[in-house]
């Protein structure tokens, strides 16, 4: 899991990297908000943690630009700004959580594997296909290294069939029964064109031909 860490507090915020890498997340940690902006708009990330009172645009202000632009990544803002109107207005601007400082590192590790928790029952739509790549099958969007590729209706079908049977072949008859309808033309020369399409975004090597029978996700 890749996290955001925004804290101009050097110490801190080396304290907090190294904890949460023992724990097993990736940390990105920036110092002010217009590097944090900068970052979110060239990669991504499955958790923001946000200081409030930071250089350029603060927490409260970089988090409101980001869910007015449909960027709904988990947030949880780290502050001591602790009065209730502080409380409310980081709610309002779209926060997950809100913790306190001084905070405990282990309270800090829970609320994390609480959000995770729930953002994985409400996005069991989201298929993780390796570390670095997803597969949205609602809206038919892969993300692989911090591209975003959409894909035809069909070729979504394709691969959730191939990572259904992750790692046995599936046969071309069941292919086409199950990617195109009864009533549709198919041919091999579409389907080796879906192929192609998928392994140019996932991996020439993880969609492998078996032959004359079918195809497996490796």
């Amino acid at each position: 899991m890749k996290i955001l860490y925004l804290e101009d507090d050097l110490n801190l915020s080396q304290t907090v990297e190294e904890f949460l890498s023992d724990e097993g997340y990736e940390v990105l940690c920036v110092y002010d908000g217009d590097e944090a902006l900068k970052k979110l708009y060239s990669h991504n990330f499955d958790l923001l943690i946000f200081d409030v009172q930071v250089p350029q645009i603060d927490g409260f202000c970089l988090l409101k630009l980001l869910r007015e632009a449909n960027i709904t990544t988990p947030t949880i803002f780290t502050t001591s700004r602790n009065s209730l109107d502080d409380l409310s207005l980081g709610y309002d601007v779209g926060a997950d959580d809100y913790l306190k400082k001084p905070f405990a590192l282990k309270e800090l590790s829970l609320r994390i594997k609480a959000i995770f928790k729930r953002e994985y029952k409400a996005n069991d739509h989201i298929i993780t296909i390796d570390s670095t790549t997803t597969f949205d099958t609602n809206l038919q969007l892969i993300h692989n290294n911090n591209q975003t590729f959409e894909i035809h209706q069909k070729e979504a079908e394709l691969l959730k069939i191939l990572l259904k049977n992750k790692n046995h072949c599936v046969d071309f008859e069941v292919i086409f029964e199950t990617v195109w309808s009864f009533d549709a033309t198919h041919s091999d020369q579409s389907l080796r064109t879906y192929v192609k399409n998928l392994r140019k975004i996932v991996g020439k090597e993880r969609i492998v031909s078996i032959k004359t029978k079918g195809y497996m996700f490796v």
